[in-house]
């Protein structure tokens, strides 16, 4: 089982597995880690940081399952 000492290691971690496996969405990773490490996704909330929150929230709102937010292109 991988463990993290904080959640700006697990943010890496899971932005790897992005980057590895292409058309993986944050969540998926995130689900995929637990699947295979036999870990309730409960059970790791304290390490998905803020960073990591809003990358997910943005799959999700491209996916079309939640409403999107107005954001400004600065």
């Amino acid at each position: 089982m991988k463990t993290f000492e904080n959640s700006a290691s697990f943010s890496q971690y899971i932005e790897q597995l992005v980057r590895d496996k292409k058309g993986l969405t944050h969540m998926d990773a995130v689900l995929m880690y637990c699947k295979e490490n036999f870990v309730e996704p409960e059970d790791i909330k304290k390490l998905i940081n803020k960073s990591l929150k809003e990358k997910i929230e943005i799959d999700m709102q491209n996916d079309g399952l939640l409403p999107r937010t107005a954001t400004l292109d600065i």
